[in-house]
Parts: structure tokens; C-alpha cells; sequence
């Protein structure tokens, strides 16, 4: 969206002839950047629910470096968007804004403001001069004429406030902090989240969360959402990104997709830049974080949490500041499976409760107190409908990608007289092809074998040709079918040794290149069936017997499941 023309309706000099409701009061929300406009759209519903004497618009201030995609998200919304320069006619009864640095035109309206973030954390760029700022505070001007109120979520941000900015002094609003009271009530959706992102219930979901600028997360190291997606096994992991909105706003999805295309391919959760993180937030196993809101968010909410990076704009005192000094640093060149399984065996619920005490005030009660704000400020009284409280966050849209080619590398194990020495065990681990070079060698006492397994929809040609093992990624109607897939896959591509497919109903039949069929029955749920594939890949080079064999698989050192492999007899004159 590129023009932003007056509106007519619901403001304007006319406005009364066309409009349907006529409100008794006008509330203009100032949008500046996508993160303000997006606080805004996502507690003004429950604020102003079912009330037709407020009229609400939104004007949009373009000035802003972060402002790209904001027009985009306000009409997408559906909302009606003045242009900034209209604001001085609308006359306005309430200035509505989370975002501190506007140019508030001249008027007696009052204006709120709310944080965007969690308090007043960090030092950031002032758009009006050279020097950094504390992010949150309005100009002195707009304290100075007695319309400014900022909102806060805790009474330590108010002394911070008075000490370094004395003139808030008695314009601030203590309300708390109702994107926390959402996340920490909609625990009990948890499972729900999970399953939305296609996180399995064996899987641990390690989101990455970075904020913006050269001391972020992804401004230190841009290549750590491959590398974990190479370290961490893909059967037993999830790995997701939540990327700030000025990242998004300052270089363009384009821009992010096409830095992180190997990582996107290697099935990572990249959460949309509006709303998605949150229940992504409370779907995570573990959290690796930075100095951003989202990082105390969710330590706060009681997520063992890894440090990546912590930039030197954390204001000291606060609660982000705190956490640092109690949360382990992730170290980027040592192994990154170990310090994640290290972070779930050293957490407990309550390591990050001061840290959240010091942030969060009277948890629970922020949307109540907020419409009680908002309306007094409105000169109204409030609607006879109960106060608002915290809603449960909605199911997120699966964000990533299938994964179709994967690095696999399996250890057989012969059995010995420790497990009763019944069955060999074969340990797979596979890593998703496009980052195995970020990846490390698996150290294993066991005979490793690498082969390189791909779907029958992965989009790279090499990679297809180049594959010992071949999986049709959906099941085949019949045996039938599936065993017409596989002579045709291995005649369409000789150089691979085996090619996989899953019959529905149950079961996978393997088949390898000098025209055996084996069939692959698992005692646990139905794998995909790269996992078989991977099974008959490690006897055959292990040198195992194909038939009747009974092999206990360990899947990504997370489970285990017994595995009968029974040679399919050839067809008669075949």
C-alpha cells in the first residue's frame, strides 16, 4: 500500500452524513512501526469490545526507519488509516500509541502511550539527533504540556523513570503488562501450539529469538539458526525463529528468507512478525535469546533460557539486565546439543522469578486496569460488561517447510550380554541436508555409516541424484502401489541402493537394487519411512541378515523401538 488519502469516514468535516455509528468520543491510535501498531491491534478488541460510543481510527506516521509493512498490516486488519497530516483536523479526544516517538500535533487531547516491550530496557537510535535515547520515554515537550501518560507494568520502572527522567514525574500509569498475563494463561493451550507447529510429542521445540540491530542475536551471529538445525537431531528436535518486526520492517522478508534459505530448508519455524511468536513462545522447550523483550518474556513465563548474545544498549538495573547476570550463555563454538541439554537439566521453575518480579506487576490484571485508563482518560464510564481478562492466545499457521533431504548417519551396535544380547541396536541420527556442512561428527563407539536420503519431491536435482536412499513422502494407497514406486524410482535413478514407501495403513516396504523387497514392521508408532530405509541401510552395511531380523531402532537418542525386517517373496517367474 503506497497512498494514504484523508478519510471522509468515520472523521471528517461530513463524517455525520455517512456514517452508520456515531460515537461520542474519537480515539485516534498513532501507528509509527509494525511492533506499536501491532501492541495496539492486539489489546484495543478487548478494550473496547461491543462499545459503539468509541470511534476508533488510525492515523499513520510515516517517519519512522521501521515503518515498511505498517500500512500493510492496518488494512489488512481491516482498520481506517488517516494520514498523519489529517490528525490536526480530526480533533481527536484520546491519543492512543505504543510507540514514544511521535510528533504529536498541537491540541489538549491527552495521548497514552504504551511500552512495546517489556519497560524501558534499552538504549536505542534517536531519529532526531545523533545520540541514543532511552526507548520508551515521549519528548520532554509533550511531559512539559501535561497530555503524556505512560503506561508501565511495574513501580520500579516508575523510579527509573523519575531518575532519569524527571519530568514523568506524575504521568505515568501503572497498568502491568498484558501480553505476560496472555502468555503465562495460555499454558493449558501448550499442546495445542505444539501440534499446530508439527512438533511431535518426543520433540523439544528450541525457539531462537533475536530483537534488531548490530548487537542482537542474528546481528552476531546470522548463522546460528543452521548450526543448531545441524547439531540438534531433527527426530528429536524442533528449532524456530522469532525475529524482531524492525528486522522485518528495516530488510524485507525477501531479504531474511534468502539469508536464511538453507535454515528454512532445513525445516525451521520462522514465526511471522505479527502475533504467531507468542504461542510459539509457549510452545518452547527451551528459549536461546538476546537482550530483547521477547527473552524475559519467556523466562519470565518459566522457559529454561540460553543467552547467544547481550548488547552493551541493556540498561543496567533493569529486570533484562538482571537476567543476565542469572541465565548460562549460550557459547556458539562448543557444542551446541550439549549446553541445550544441559539448560532442561539445570532449570527449575522458579531461576528466573526475580527477574520476573522485578518486570511484572500484579500479573493478571493489565487489560482491566488498562480499559479503566483508557476510559478515564476518554471522559467516559466504563461499559457495564465485566472488566476484560487475559484471553488464551489463538493456534498458530505451521510456518516451516517438510524438510526432503537429510544427512543420516547410523551406528550399529551388536548385542551383547548387558541387554541379554537379543537384538542389535541401530542408532540413527539425521540432520537435514542443506545445513549438515554447519554440523559436527557424531562421536559414537559404534560402526558409523553417512549416506544421504531424499524425498521424492526435494527440489534439487544433485541432491536427488546423488542419494543412496530414496523415500516416497507419502504413502502409497496399496503394496501395490508402493512397490510399483520403487522399481520405477531405482530404474529412474541406478546409482541409488535402496528406495522406501510407507503403505497406508501401516507398514514399509524397502526395496534394493537387485530386486529384493524388504518388508519393515515397527513395534512404535508408524516412523516415516526413511527411518526403516535408514534400518535395512545399516544392516546391509553392517552385514546383517535381512530376514527375520529383529533390530531395536534409537531414533536421535530420544526413543526407542523394536524393528522386524522379513524379506517380501519374489514373485513367481520374478
Amino acid at each position: 500500500m503506497t497512498g494514504n488519502p484523508p478519510l471522509r469516514v468515520p472523521v471528517g468535516s461530513d463524517a455525520h452524513r455517512w456514517n452508520t455509528f456515531h460515537g461520542e468520543r474519537t480515539l485516534v491510535v498513532a501507528a509509527r512501526t509494525v511492533t506499536s501498531a501491532v501492541r495496539a491491534l492486539e489489546v484495543l478488541p478487548s478494550l473496547l469490545r461491543d462499545d459503539a460510543r468509541v470511534t476508533t481510527v488510525f492515523a499513520y506516521d510515516p517517519t519512522s526507519a521501521f515503518s515498511a509493512g505498517v500500512l500493510d498490516l492496518l488494512h489488512t486488519t481491516g482498520c481506517r488509516v488517516a494520514p498523519w497530516d489529517q490528525l490536526g483536523s480530526i480533533s481527536p479526544d484520546l491519543i492512543l500509541s505504543a510507540s514514544e516517538n511521535i510528533d504529536v500535533p498541537e491540541g489538549d487531547c491527552p495521548v497514552l502511550v504504551l511500552p512495546h516491550g517489556v519497560g524501558f530496557q534499552k538504549l536505542v537510535p534517536d531519529s532526531r539527533s545523533p545520540r541514543e535515547r532511552l526507548s520508551g520515554v515521549v519528548p520532554d515537550s509533550l511531559l512539559e504540556s501535561g497530555r503524556a501518560w505512560l503506561a508501565v507494568s511495574h513501580p520500579a520502572q516508575e523510579e527509573q523513570l523519575r531518575a532519569t527522567h524527571p519530568k514523568t514525574a506524575g504521568r505515568t500509569l501503572l497498568v502491568g503488562d498484558p501480553c505476560f498475563d496472555e502468555l503465562v494463561g495460555s499454558r493449558s493451550r501448550r499442546t495445542a501450539y505444539r501440534e499446530a507447529l508439527g512438533v511431535a510429542e518426543h520433540q523439544r521445540l528450541v525457539m531462537v529469538s533475536s530483537t534488531w540491530g548490530p548487537s542482537s542475536l542474528l546481528g552476531r551471529h546470522p548463522d546460528l539458526l543452521p548450526r543448531l538445525l545441524a547439531q540438534l537431531p531433527g527426530d528429536g528436535h524442533r528449532v524456530g525463529a522469532i525475529v524482531h518486526p524492525n528486522v522485518w520492517s528495516a530488510h524485507g522478508a525477501w531479504q531474511i528468507r534468502t539469508l536464511q534459505a538453507a535454515a528454512l530448508d532445513a525445516g525451521l519455524l520462522l514465526m511471522p512478525a505479527v502475533h504467531a511468536w507468542r504461542p510459539a513462545l509457549v510452545a518452547a522447550d527451551v528459549l536461546v535469546g538476546d537482550h530483547g523483550s521477547v527473552t524475559l518474556y519467556g523466562a519470565s513465563a518459566g522457559t529454561p533460557l540460553l543467552l547467544a548474545a547481550f548488547g552493551g544498549d541493556a540498561v543496567p538495573g533493569t529486570a533484562v539486565h538482571h537476567l543476565a547476570s542469572t541465565a548460562p550463555r549460550l557459547d556458539v563454538r562448543k557444542d551446541l546439543l550439549q549446553q541445550v541439554e544441559q539448560a532442561l537439566r539445570e532449570h527449575t521453575p522458579e531461576r528466573y522469578a526475580e527477574a520476573a518480579a522485578q518486570a511484572f506487576a500484579e500479573p493478571g490484571q493489565a487489560l482491566a486496569r488498562l480499559r479503566a485508563a483508557l476510559y478515564r482518560l476518554l471522559k467516559l464510564p466504563e461499559p457495564s460488561s465485566p472488566r476484560p481478562a487475559p484471553v488464551m492466545l489463538p493456534v498458530p499457521d505451521p510456518p516451516a517447510a517438510r524438510v526432503t533431504s537429510w544427512q543420516v548417519t547410523t551406528g550399529v551396535t551388536a548385542p551383547g550380554r548387558e541387554d541379554g544380547g537379543t537384538a542389535p541396536t541401530v542408532t540413527v541420527r539425521r540432520i537435514p541436508a542443506p545445513v549438515a556442512a554447519y554440523g559436527t561428527t557424531p562421536q559414537d563407539s559404534a560402526a558409523l555409516f553417512t549416506h544421504l536420503a531424499c524425498a521424492d519431491d526435494e527440489r534439487d536435482r544433485r541432491l536427488t541424484e546423488s542419494a543412496s536412499v530414496l523415500v516416497r513422502h507419502r504413502p502409497a494407497s496399496t503394496v501395490f502401489g508402493a512397490l510399483r514406486w520403487i522399481e520405477d524410482t531405482l530404474a529412474e535413478l541406478p546409482g541409488s541402493l535402496l528406495a522406501a514407501s510407507a503403505v497406508r495403513g501401516g507398514g514399509c516396504l524397502v526395496g534394493l537394487t537387485d530386486g529384493r523387497v524388504v518388508e519393515a514392521a515397527a513395534t512404535g508408532p508408524t516412523p516415516v519411512p526413511g527411518l526403516p530405509a535408514a534400518v535395512v541401510y545399516a544392516c546391509l552395511r553392517a552385514g546383517l541378515p535381512l530376514d527375520g531380523a529383529q533390530v531395536t531402532l534409537r531414533v536421535g537418542g530420544v526413543r526407542d523401538e523394536d524393528v522386524v525386517l522379513r524379506l517380501r517373496p519374489a514373485p513367481p517367474n520374478g
